[in-house]
């Protein structure tokens, strides 16, 4: 190992701070923030300070070496990209809100970067003519923008972020499949030297296209992403993959009965006006795909989560209707809609409302319902989407038992994109029999800066962050718990471990007592923390494991070597 600098405290730009940031509503924003590590410099914009910097490039340092053990090869593309591209694959107008655009002198029309598939696949394109030339995987580490309207969680949701992207291209599905499966393996690696606790789930491809998608989540308090897993098999996935089988009903329903039922405009008080359970009613929600609107079916006592349709039918806008919609639509009639006779709107369902299945729903007319409705008889489903809020029991798709719920952060996404790129902008190679061949690729992305706050999250305790090895600012955080003699054996003890190769932080700061330096100490979080103290003098130092909670008083020397010991047997 070579000698490493030891960075000195009284030279460290990184201001510690007492109190919780008044804005702060994450564990990992609270302590970040508290331990010098960001500073916040706009609505979900950060500074990465010294220290924080370093554990950012740790976490990409890791991502490099197994990207590269995969054969992908490093570029770097720009992040101010021409409006063109992106024109070409229709995400200029399909991000909305989301892209950062602007133009330049001239007027011509720019964004900044939130990805950059369109941009690789031109890459190839212009480097890659033959078959010979591939399969290729190339990535970048480079800094990501997308408007969020709300950035929160500190560096968990911003609008400036650092994230690995890479893109795999082949010549066919079974290349395809290879290359993701290559991905797929590196990310365990990744995520396992990082020390992050993770869930591989299935998930939805939504606006990125393709076919198959996973994504690795990190199990947080935190968490922006609900996950659910099975007690008694091994699935797990994304609640907007979460399905549910469609099983038609094989029985014979009476005849359809119209009901008096004045001022039951909701599912509540119609239930309670019938005397039936919630489930045996019908909700038609009435959204706007792309300005038609249409309606989703569901039962009664289910939600519709409205991520999860508009993850389905990405890349059109779903939004909900609003009361100027029902202006001149005189067969849509407010809190009494029923599938039955809506010829002129699209019906989607969830596979619960299967056919055969008979329900009680509106009858089209102001405070009439409808009895004895029965999928397939009196109306016909458009399209079947799994679309309802998934809830705890939930029959698991592979085995019947009920699913579980948690919170997670997501670190990482999988996708086979498939020829969406490569079809946009022509991507082919000549192929082995001299005709040309479509290019399929795969798209994976790590959140590099997320993954920082969501190691934040996962090992931090009550006195402060509490940083795995692999990622830690430093290796041992030598404290001068005192003045002269102190200070000296701090001095010996921070020299001896840099020159055996350690990265040494080393509290020297003048005018500060021993408990602000230990309490600094635990907030900062580094693995390992030596304290020259009180028997200074007799040469004893008080060695601390930070993620243990364990502290010995031993012979500097001994201490030394307990440091130096290969992993395993310190």
């Amino acid at each position: 190992m070579s000698t490493q600098h030891v960075q000195r405290m009284s030279r460290l730009m990184a201001k510690t701070l007492r109190e919780d940031p008044a804005d702060a509503e994450t564990l990992s924003h609270r302590l970040l923030v508290r331990a010098g590590y960001v500073r916040r410099s706009s609505a979900g914009v950060w500074t990465w300070l010294p220290l924080g910097k370093r554990v950012l490039d740790n976490v990409s340092r890791i991502v490099r070496e197994e990207m590269d053990a995969i054969g992908a090869q490093e570029v770097l593309l720009p992040a101010l990209l021409p409006k063109e591209p992106y024109e070409v694959s229709g995400r200029w107008s399909e991000y909305g809100d989301l892209l950062f655009r602007l133009k330049d002198r001239k007027g011509a029309d720019y964004l900044l970067g939130p990805t950059h598939e369109e941009i690789f696949t031109l890459v190839v394109k212009d480097q890659c003519t033959s078959y010979k030339d591939l399969p290729v995987m190339l990535y970048q580490i480079q800094t990501k923008y997308r408007d969020e309207a709300r950035p929160r969680s500190g560096v968990l949701r911003g609008r400036e972020f650092q994230m690995k992207d890479s893109y795999s291209f082949d010549v066919s599905d079974e290349g395809l499949a290879e290359s993701y499966r290559l991905h797929r393996e590196a990310y365990v690696r990744i995520f396992e030297r990082l020390g992050l606790d993770h869930r591989i789930v299935s998930a939805v491809s939504g606006a990125m296209g393709g076919s198959a998608s996973e994504e690795f989540l990190a199990p947080a308090a935190a968490g922006e992403d609900t996950f659910v897993d099975c007690p008694s098999c091994d699935y797990a996935a994304n609640t907007e993959a979460v399905t549910f089988a469609l099983t038609p009903v094989n029985a014979e329903h009476p005849a359809i009965e119209e009901v008096d039922t004045p001022d039951t405009p909701t599912i509540e008080t119609l239930a309670a006006h019938l005397g039936v359970p919630a489930s045996a009613t019908l909700k038609n929600l009435l959204v706007k795909v792309d300005g038609e609107i249409t309606a989703v079916g569901v039962p009664g006592d289910r939600e519709v989560d409205l991520g999860k349709l508009g993850e389905h039918l990405a890349p059109a806008v779903v939004e909900l209707v609003t009361a100027e919609d029902f202006a001149g639509r005189p067969d849509l009639v407010r809190g009494y809609v029923g599938p039955q006779g809506l010829d002129k709107v699209p019906y989607l369902a969830d596979p619960r409302v299967a056919p055969g299945t008979a329900w009680v729903t509106g009858a089209n007319k102001p405070d009439t319902h409808a009895r004895n409705v029965v999928c397939g008889r009196d109306f016909e489903v458009d399209r079947y989407l799994d679309v309802v809020v998934v809830e705890p029991g939930d029959p698991c798709p592979s085995c019947g038992a009920g699913l579980r719920l948690d919170r997670a952060i997501e670190i990482g996404h999988i996708f086979q994109l498939g020829r969406k790129y490569a079809d946009a902008f022509g991507l082919d190679v000549l192929g082995k029999e001299g005709k040309p061949v479509r290019v399929t690729m795969g798209s994976y992305g790590i959140g590099v800066s997320r993954a920082v706050a969501a190691l934040a999250e996962q090992t931090a305790d009550d006195r402060g962050l509490c940083w795995p090895a692999a990622v830690a600012p430093a290796d041992v955080h030598v404290v001068a718990a005192g003045k002269a003699v102190p200070l000296a054996l701090a001095e010996e003890a921070a020299a001896a471990l840099a020159a055996a190769g350690h990265r040494v932080l080393l509290d020297d700061r003048p005018g500060l007592s021993p408990g602000v330096k230990l309490t600094d100490a635990e907030l900062i979080g580094v693995p390992r923390i030596l304290v020259a103290g009180r028997r200074s003098g007799d040469r004893v130092v008080e060695l601390q494991d930070r993620a243990a909670g364990t502290r010995e008083e031993l012979p500097l020397d001994e201490a030394l070597a307990r440091l130096n010991a290969p992993a395993g047997q310190a």
